[in-house]
């Protein structure tokens, strides 16, 4: 290895190593790893905007303008209680509500922004009820990183792995989607199991969440309105943009543009609703990541990944897998994602069919977040909201639910890629 090659590296793990001890804030260590790549000249600033994926980008920023619009009207908490009194009280059932509308809302929405809404609304269903809030907490972890695994939106690294390989929306829908029904059955399975038959309430308690009136919870009906339309409008953007002829990120700009006019909004407060030091992390992870590539560093780990699995397309497809799920439990899996993206397109280039592998390297990236409490953001958010409440989850107790189930759910990826592929 060249110079140039091993101050790439270097400025990589750097990076990595500071956003891993949490010293330094991810955004910073990530833009600063930028600006060293352009001092020490193995960037240009041209070449450094070149490998910024501006599709990514466009949908994280119009998905959080549009969910910081949308979430004024007030139609999670109502959809919250509405799913309680659907169950009639009963605690085990609305688990499983619950579980299944984060599932559901991860598709579309970030995950952070998903538990920020549900986790509120479950301490105030469970407060009633006067039960452990901490299985539903759990569930609800475990059900926004697999949800959001099932579709182009629902989590950053399928975000950036359908811009890199140009997958759209019914990709995903039909591969990690069709994945994702087997894994939250095997889930709920597996609560019903370890929490479901402890579950008792008194009828008192379960009248008390019957009386919840969900339409107190509209703050704007209007707006709420108009934000049932535009979500199912901008579902069938993303699932015919192929044949629209539109990116993603138009989509998801344009719904947010949209909501910005028709929900007469504090435009300001909206705009302040967007996580900036997220979008600044990506924006300065993909120029880090960049630097590998234009140095060959990249090209040099795929051709090591192609001897070591020998080019078999089967055993290349299930090493990615296994890692990324592996890794993911334990780092953040955008880095990971970031830097394996070029690697597979390297391995397009020398004539592999990588299909496969983008489907290993979601499905593991994603589902592999369940694998411990620091796996995924929305497990250190929502863990952060129960603990407020006074109902902390412990590392281990989380971990000794979590990382069978994350086992579990790579198994059943593993059947699935193996069957299909």
């Amino acid at each position: 290895m060249n110079l140039q090659q091993i101050l790439s590296i270097i400025i990589f793990l750097a990076v990595i190593v500071a956003i891993m001890s949490e010293r330094v804030h991810r955004a910073v260590a990530a833009i600063s790893g930028a600006v060293i790549l352009l001092l020490c000249h193995l960037l240009t600033v041209d070449k450094a905007v070149g490998y910024i994926d501006f599709n990514t980008i466009g949908v994280l920023i119009g998905m959080m303008l549009f969910v910081a619009v949308v979430k004024n009207s007030g139609i999670f908490e109502y959809i919250a209680i509405k799913s309680a009194k659907i169950a009639k009280g009963n605690p085990w059932r609305i688990m499983v509500m619950f579980f299944l509308i984060t599932a559901v809302l991860s598709g579309f929405l970030d995950n952070v922004t998903t538990v920020l809404l549900i986790g509120p609304m479950t301490l105030a269903i469970t407060r009633i009820l006067k039960v452990d809030p901490v299985p539903f907490m759990i569930g609800e972890i475990l059900a926004s990183n697999i949800g959001g695994t099932a579709t182009l939106i629902g989590d950053p690294p399928n975000i950036m792995i359908g811009s890199a390989a140009h997958l759209s929306f019914t990709d995903f829908f039909a591969n990690t989607g069709v994945a994702v029904i087997f894994i939250i059955i095997a889930t709920l399975l597996c609560f019903r199991v370890i929490y479901g038959r402890k579950m008792t309430v008194a009828a008192d308690a379960m009248q008390a969440v019957m009386q919840l009136d969900e339409q107190k919870a509209i703050k704007d009906r209007p707006l709420m309105m108009k934000s049932i339309v535009m979500v199912v409008l901008i579902a069938l953007a993303f699932i015919f943009h192929d044949a629209l002829g539109v990116e993603s990120a138009t989509i998801a700009l344009a719904g947010a543009a949209v909501m910005l006019l028709l929900g007469r909004q504090d435009a300001e407060e909206t705009i302040l609703g967007v996580e900036w030091s997220t979008i600044l992390f990506f924006t300065g992870l993909f120029v880090v990541v960049g630097g590998l590539v234009e140095t060959g560093v990249i090209k040099l780990l795929g051709n090591a990944l192609l001897s070591a699995t020998g080019g078999h397309p089967m055993v290349t497809m299930l090493v990615i897998l296994w890692l990324s799920a592996l890794f993911s439990a334990i780092l953040d899996n955008i880095p990971f994602v970031a830097t394996l993206i070029p690697l597979i397109l390297t391995m397009q280039q020398g004539g592999m069919d990588v299909t496969p592998l983008w489907w290993a390297l979601s499905l593991g990236a994603c589902l592999g977040g369940n694998g411990t409490l620091i796996g995924a953001s929305a497990n250190v958010v929502l863990s952060g909201i129960s603990a407020k409440d006074g109902h902390p989850i412990t590392f281990m107790q989380f971990l000794r639910v979590s990382f069978p189930l994350m086992i579990l759910s790579i198994v059943i990826s593993t059947i699935f890629l193996a069957i299909k592929y």
